[in-house]
């Protein structure tokens, strides 16, 4: 690439440019916390800026529910496609990469290059399907680490994350409060209420009803597109809100329906579009076993919330959103209160945005400065 290419992907608000993935790959059986195991541990994950030399800049940011590694930058100038948090990281962002080396990578379960349903167990030689072992948190949380270990970090200087991220950024200051200097999680909670658990399972039951699902053992070209599209529809109505939908569909109508349960409402031909295009890019079996770690998530077992979060010693930053009614702001609330109860360094932040579940991954300068002042106190 010449330098008038590069330059037209570095604007002056702050691009990464162009971008590419990498594998850790780790030979050594991965031992799940329900005691099953694989023989192999593979993680993808993408890197922005530069690790200093005293190896103490690096902020990992953990992804949501169907997220992936690709948080910020492009692949190459045909593929323009930015990542989820692109907004959010590159030179003078909120996280800044001119000062931070920031490490993304794809959750343990996931689809997108990491150990999951649809790899290849290599004992095998045929994906593991249902064979892959019961999935936690805290089993992402543990290759994250086996992943920094390879990139010789001992302590991170921050963990981000929102939603699933943000309980996996939990996870990280319990697990291990000796390698985070602070943390930052957003539209979360100690634990799913109960309607977070009956979507989840709405959204399961879509999938594995599809007569395509196969007990697991579908094949790429005949998976079960279809229930995976309806979980989608129903998780996606979650993670807006009323006056957000309100707002942008309210009741718009597109032209007359030729079939009497044709798109009829603007709404719908949104919802229809979200579940079509999520099916290209997403495994059915990866979206049971994630949902499914999501709704064991809890941080007030086994004994309570105030003794699971004894460990964390990193000061931290709780947000929560008005209009998020997935992940309710009181949810949010309680894990700040419940640190200071145990005199941690904790702070909570309460945003009024219409966007729902989803505020964290929309533009907002009152989001930029409360992430951009916190890492930088």
């Amino acid at each position: 690439m010449n330098d008038s290419e590069q330059a037209a992907l570095i604007p002056d608000e702050g691009e990464v440019g162009i971008v590419e993935h990498q594998d850790f790959v780790s030979a050594e059986r991965f031992r799940f916390e329900s005691g099953g195991s694989i023989p192999e541990l593979r993680q993808r994950y993408e890197t922005y800026g530069r690790l200093n030399a005293a190896k103490d800049n690096a902020i990992l940011i953990c992804h949501a529910l169907t997220g992936d590694h690709h948080c910020a930058g492009v692949y190459s100038l045909e593929e323009r496609k930015q990542g989820w948090w692109n907004f959010m990281v590159g030179p003078g962002k909120p996280i800044n990469t001119s000062k931070y080396f920031v490490i993304c990578s794809n959750a343990l379960g996931g689809c997108q290059g990491s150990s999951g349903p649809g790899s290849i167990n290599p004992e095998t030689g045929k994906p593991y399907n249902l064979d892959f072992p019961k999935l936690t948190v805290r089993d992402m949380v543990r290759a994250q680490s086996l992943l920094l270990d390879s990139l010789g970090i001992e302590r991170l200087h921050a963990v981000v994350g929102g939603s699933m991220g943000g309980m996996q950024t939990m996870q990280w200051v319990i697990d291990y409060p000796e390698r985070v200097g602070r943390y930052i999680a957003l539209a979360c909670g100690a634990r799913h209420t109960a309607q977070a658990i009956a979507f989840n399972d709405t959204g399961r039951q879509a999938i594995i009803t599809d007569p395509g699902w196969q007990q697991g053992n579908y094949s790429t070209d005949a998976a079960p597109d279809q229930g995976l599209a309806v979980a989608r529809m129903m998780a996606h109505i979650t993670y807006l809100s009323d006056v957000g939908m309100q707002s942008k569909f309210g009741r718009k109508r597109r032209a007359s329906a030729k079939e009497h349960f044709d798109v009829e409402f603007e709404v719908e031909s949104y919802l229809r579009y979200q579940g079509k295009s999520f099916v290209t890019r997403f495994d059915a079996n990866s979206y049971l076993y994630l949902t499914k770690a999501l709704d064991r998530f809890d941080l007030h077992s086994p004994e309570s919330l105030d003794a699971t979060l004894s460990p964390v010693t990193a000061p931290g930053l709780v947000v929560g959103f008005t209009s998020d009614w997935l992940y309710p702001p009181q949810g949010n609330r309680e894990l700040v209160e419940a640190l200071l109860r145990l005199g941690k360094d904790a702070s909570y932040a309460e945003l009024e945005m219409d966007y729902g579940h989803d505020s964290f991954l929309v533009r907002a300068p009152k989001l930029y400065k409360l992430i951009r002042n916190f890492l930088e106190r």
